[in-house]
């Protein structure tokens, strides 16, 4: 990395969103949709999208407290709470169904967390026989499920695959001892390695793996000796993501201080030396913290730019339709979002009064779809062309000037009204996308609304 490239990234380490949405959750206008407006956007984005669907089902449960996780989660060693959830799941997609008027044709499903495997195998073999009942399953679907190690047996995956699953992703964070103490999340190899396993022997046609930089106490070294032993588990995807320091959010980070977290020059050169590792492994980067094998589906689709992006991160199922269920899950129609109640009871009390779970949500804008486009374009095939009649003047005038800034310091190119997002802007597209930003514009603000950049 050079000297010039360190300046910058430093220069740049500022609070912006992550942009899995736009806008931004926290811009959201919440008296902007009323729950018969969002029947109406999701009956016609169904329609639009010929019946498919993409489901996101959040198992909020967890045994044990990973302190570094910024996630909706509920801590409990008590199991008797899967089935009244997974109840409540169901008629939550029974409500929508009712509400889409036609039998579903499933593209994509994720199950996320908390820890999905939390859950027993038979438990979440039920929850899918139920969602699978009467509809029908997509072609080329993708059916996919986040996993901790410890908490995954081998026949977790196998009930899983039986129904359709073949995608998985395995967080592993980082495996060295003194990190996984202080982030509460100790993992063998060993056992990573028997999921990875148990994974190729069921089918599953893609294997992710999320990696973190920037976590208290790790290291360069770390961060190789991480790698090092990747390279053994030979899996298609890398999710290699910058740790989010949000202790005024997530108070499990309260464990340890900011003089635990490394320094802006120290996340910097642990991302080099993951990037180049990786790219040394055969990983091709793509966006601003997934990698992928040239085989694998994700690159094919970035190279045929064909990339999309959601609340679920990068996916190659470009639909317009994810319908979230569960506690706190996040609802999309393209034309808006809606998110459910965060807490359990909170859902559940909801579900019981046969009412949709929504807390609150927002109905985009024609200027918030020209910008959400915008922004898309940048994160999945790294270059937009802007129309300055979809801008007010002084709006246009600062994207313009903040693209320029951009360019100075050699992150992208912009001529003709054509954006370019060069090799060493990639990991500050973040800042590129802020550039169209329109609230963030109005408002200024961005302490203690969002984590650092890089």
């Amino acid at each position: 990395m050079t000297q010039d490239l360190v300046h910058l990234l430093h220069k740049y380490d500022v609070a912006l969103p992550r942009y899995t949405s736009y806008p931004t959750v926290p811009y959201w206008n919440f008296e902007s949709l009323t729950t018969e407006q969002w029947e109406a956007e999701v009956r016609h984005r169904f329609e639009a999208e010929h019946r498919e669907v993409c489901l996101y089902i959040h198992l909020p449960f967890c045994e044990e407290l990973c302190t570094y996780c910024a996630c909706n989660k509920r801590i409990t060693k008590n199991h008797a709470v899967e089935m009244p959830y997974l109840e409540s799941v169901l008629q939550e997609w029974t409500i929508y169904k009712n509400i889409l008027g036609d039998k579903p044709i499933l593209k994509e499903i994720h199950l996320g967390g908390g820890t999905p495997t939390f859950f027993s195998a038979d438990n979440l073999l039920l929850l899918m026989q139920g969602i699978l009942k009467d509809n029908e399953i997509a072609e080329n679907h993708e059916f996919s499920i986040e996993v901790h190690p410890n908490y995954t047996t081998h026949q977790h995956l196998q009930v899983l695959a039986e129904v359709g699953f073949n995608r998985i992703s395995l967080g592993v964070q980082d495996f060295d001892s003194q990190v996984q103490y202080i982030i509460n999340r100790p993992q063998t190899f060993e056992q990573t390695q028997a999921v990875v396993q148990w994974a190729r022997k069921f089918g599953y046609e893609s294997v992710n793996i999320d990696l973190v930089y920037g976590l208290p106490k790790q290291t360069l070294q770390s961060i190789r000796f991480t790698i090092e032993k990747i390279k053994e588990l030979a899996p298609d995807r890398i999710a290699f993501y910058s740790y989010a320091h949000v202790p005024w959010k997530s108070k499990g980070q309260r464990r340890y201080t900011d003089a635990d977290v490394p320094p802006a020059h120290e996340k910097i050169a642990m991302y080099s030396l993951g990037n180049q590792l990786l790219t040394d492994l055969g990983f091709v980067a793509i966006g601003m913290d997934h990698f992928a094998l040239p085989a694998d589906k994700l690159l094919k689709a970035y190279q045929e730019k064909k990339l999309h992006r959601n609340f679920m991160g990068y996916t190659t199922t470009n639909h317009k339709l994810v319908i979230g269920l569960g506690c706190s899950s996040i609802s999309d129609t393209w034309t808006a979002f809606a998110q459910n109640e965060k807490t359990v009871e909170a859902y559940q009390e909801k579900i019981q009064q046969k009412q949709l779970p929504i807390i609150h949500g927002h109905l985009l804008s024609k200027q918030d779809l020209i910008i959400r486009q915008h922004i898309l374009d940048l994160m999945c095939s790294d270059r937009t062309t802007l129309n300055p009649a979809d801008f007010e003047v002084d709006f246009l005038a600062s994207i313009k000037n903040k693209l320029m800034l951009l360019e100075a310091d050699g992150l992208l190119t912009f001529n003709e009204n054509t954006v370019n997002i060069l090799p060493q802007g990639k990991l500050l597209v973040r800042h590129v996308c802020a550039a169209f930003d329109k609230y963030l514009y109005q408002s200024k603000q961005t302490y203690q609304l969002f984590s650092k950049a890089i």
